[in-house]
């Protein structure tokens, strides 16, 4: 059974050094107080995805927080990654406010790995009916850091939260699964959408930052946790795609974000 409707939620984009999407011999990443000099900085989109089917709606991560420039101060990143790029209707919250969502109307928000800029507006739905899911990887890693943070995990996003968990490939609502394309972090997922006219959709998260990262060949970003894994999760990806003939979107791809219908006024069915 096919998912019924589909729904990309552009949230603006952070600012970063490109390096750290695509890692090429030679290059230096910079911090924001050294933008103007090469490698160029360029826009790091930051996207959510609303899929209704008939038994229930999902939301698929949930970009940065408003007050980034505070909560992510203890990692220094954001020096690295501000998120300047965005406008007041681009907030997660205006975004499902133009199209009338609520938490009550999500049966589930689904983490793709729980860096934070994916996990960033989670306590959102805190307390709520919504069920809050991640991969078991990487709640394993994520709440088994001892400090505050370490890199781009930021335990106030999430710590005291109630996720559930599943393992390998896994179809959560009809039409909808989760796959399992570790390697950035131990337990990044994809999402594939089966939708009745448009087909397969994969978002691939940060499995693959941008199309130039998906090649062939893949080249891989600055942060991976493990590049074998990594390397092995495309192919993965690469391989669904071609036989399912499916879209493939990638993680912070600003030339593919904008070419794509993004809600409110356009949507995927």
């Amino acid at each position: 059974m096919a998912a019924t409707k589909l729904h990309i939620l552009d949230c603006g984009a952070m600012s970063c050094d490109l390096t750290w999407l695509l890692l090429k011999a030679g290059r230096t990443i910079r911090p924001r107080a050294e933008k103007d000099r090469p490698p160029e900085w360029v826009a790091c989109t930051t996207h959510a995805v609303l899929v209704e089917t008939p038994e229930g709606t999902l939301l698929w991560d949930t970009s940065c927080p408003r007050d980034w420039e505070t909560r992510w101060e203890p990692t220094g990143l954001q020096e690295f990654f501000p998120y300047d790029r965005v406008s007041e209707e681009e907030y997660l919250d205006q975004r499902l406010g133009q199209l009338g969502v609520g938490a009550e109307d999500l049966e589930y928000v689904v983490l793709s790995h729980l860096h934070f800029d994916h996990a960033g507006n989670v306590r959102q739905f805190a307390g709520t009916s919504t069920r809050l899911v991640c991969n078991d990887k990487e709640k394993e890693f994520a709440f088994g850091i001892s400090g505050a943070f370490e890199g781009a995990h930021l335990k106030s996003d999430y710590e005291g939260l109630d996720f559930e968990t599943v393992s390998g490939d896994t179809e959560i609502l009809p039409g909808v699964t989760l796959v399992e394309a570790p390697g950035h972090t131990p337990g990044t997922m994809a999402m594939a959408v089966d939708l009745p006219d448009t087909g397969m959709m994969i978002f691939t998260s940060d499995a693959v930052y941008l199309g130039d990262s998906y090649g062939p060949p893949a080249t891989p970003a600055a942060i991976v946790n493990d590049l074998g894994a990594w390397y092995s999760s495309v192919e993965k990806i690469r391989l669904l795609a071609e036989k399912n003939d499916a879209t493939v979107v990638f993680g912070h791809d600003a030339d593919q974000l904008r070419g794509m219908r993004r809600a409110p006024e356009g949507f995927y069915s």
